[in-house]
């Protein structure tokens, strides 16, 4: 029997291997690298956010409908995908409450990366490290593997696993997007996803390293887009879930030449009636320190100086003008966004290989029988929280699972 190649070791491609060699598939995983899931190593500060505690398959960004990214979630629930980690991988898994993320009882990424490795070879998978892969192409048998220096590998199916574009530095280099296009499927665009914001000049510089939880809020064609979490003042600019979550929607203004796509931060919990109220009193208090009750000093100053209110004004002396534009600062500021950090720091791939041509149960390609997909390569991704692992993992095991027919 030929093998079922699995090309990509990194989180859908283990997953793949893992599954695929449970049916009895007698599995061959490549991988560029020397030791496979480098994503999985830098991920979640190098604690791995293995999981979220809530998926919300409306959250996924994907130009594919809507229902395949359900559908495709729906083959492996959350609950399902955490007692496998625990259970069959033997990794317990602990809840960050105050993000909603869990993470594994070490805190440590590597173990999650070994575990997966170690079920891949337990499974009875075969490893090939530090093996680059060229290409596929038909063959008499089935599928030829290709590579620069070797043989073609002969494979009954093939499992593409590659990840997409982000973080270069990992590994990822489009191949997987470059076989896909080469077998005749519709890559939709590809762009960095989840990455942080520029601003040239550097407007906010001095602000650097001060993070507080916000508010941010974008418009598209008369939809309304909103992110609530973390924020990040960074030397370049901003960065933060909040800003990750909604950043493919400034990346794409930029991409297609059209109008810089605005972003509105809110600088805390409180509405802009309840700070219009606030800065109504008529009280002896500054301005000042009734906005230091609520949001940090360092950009209570950027604030006021760009509202050119004093800051000793008293609240019985703000005019309503000027009260206006406080209001407007503190829940409405525009992001003077001017670029992005692109694929380098961009945590997934937007874009990829139309789910409309992917069987939603077993990741099979339609326009070629034999080839699956899984992972990053696909047309969708999740927001910032372990969505994009839940993603792998399940498309990984779907992919696993599906592959035991077409390689027979």
């Amino acid at each position: 029997m030929l093998p079922v190649a699995v090309i990509g070791a990194g989180a859908a491609g283990l997953m793949a291997a893992i599954h695929a060699a449970g049916t009895g598939c007698r599995v061959v995983l490549l991988e560029r690298t020397r030791d496979g899931g480098r994503k999985i190593l830098i991920s979640g500060g190098g604690r791995c956010n293995v999981l979220p505690s809530q998926l919300d398959p409306a959250r996924f960004v994907s130009e594919s409908p809507p229902h395949l990214v359900r559908r495709v979630l729906a083959g492996w629930p959350l609950a399902r995908q955490r007692a496998f980690f625990e259970e069959v991988l033997g990794l317990p898994l602990a809840l960050e409450a105050e993000s909603g993320k869990l993470f594994p009882v070490s805190n440590r990424a590597r173990d999650v990366r070994d575990r997966l490795v170690a079920g891949a070879r337990d499974a009875g998978a075969e490893l090939r490290f530090g093996t680059a892969v060229t290409g596929v192409e038909r063959s008499a048998a089935g599928w030829g593997v290709m590579f620069e220096d070797q043989a073609p590998l002969e494979a009954g199916a093939v499992i593409v696993a590659t990840g997409g574009l982000s973080v270069p530095a990992t590994g990822s280099d489009g191949m997987g997007l470059s076989i896909a296009r080469r077998l005749g499927h519709t890559i939709r665009e590809t762009y960095p996803a989840l990455t942080p914001l520029v601003a040239d000049p550097p407007v906010h510089a001095h602000l650097s390293g001060l993070s507080l939880e916000v508010r941010i809020e974008a418009r598209v064609g008369g939809k309304r887009f909103r992110s609530e979490g973390g924020f990040l003042f960074t030397h370049r600019g901003y960065s933060g879930p909040s800003v990750l979550d909604l950043s493919h929607l400034a990346v794409r203004s930029r991409l297609t030449g059209g109008e810089r796509q605005v972003l509105r931060v809110a600088w805390s919990r409180e509405s802009a009636e309840v700070w219009n109220a606030r800065l109504q009193r008529r009280s002896p208090r500054t301005v000042q320190s009734t906005l230091r009750e609520v949001i940090p000093a360092r950009l209570v100053e950027q604030l006021l100086g760009e509202s050119q209110v004093r800051a000793g004004c008293q609240l019985a002396q703000l005019s309503r003008d000027d009260r206006r534009r406080i209001v407007e600062l503190l829940s409405a500021y525009p992001l003077p966004w001017t670029g992005d950090e692109g694929y380098r720091k961009a945590e997934v791939t937007g874009g990829g290989v139309a789910l409309e041509e992917i069987d939603p149960v077993t990741l099979q390609s339609r326009l070629c029988p034999g080839i699956h997909f899984c992972g990053e390569v696909l047309d969708a991704f999740g927001p910032i929280g372990g969505h994009n692992f839940a993603w792998a993992w399940a498309t990984g095991r779907a992919a696993g699972l599906g592959v035991s027919v077409s390689a027979r």
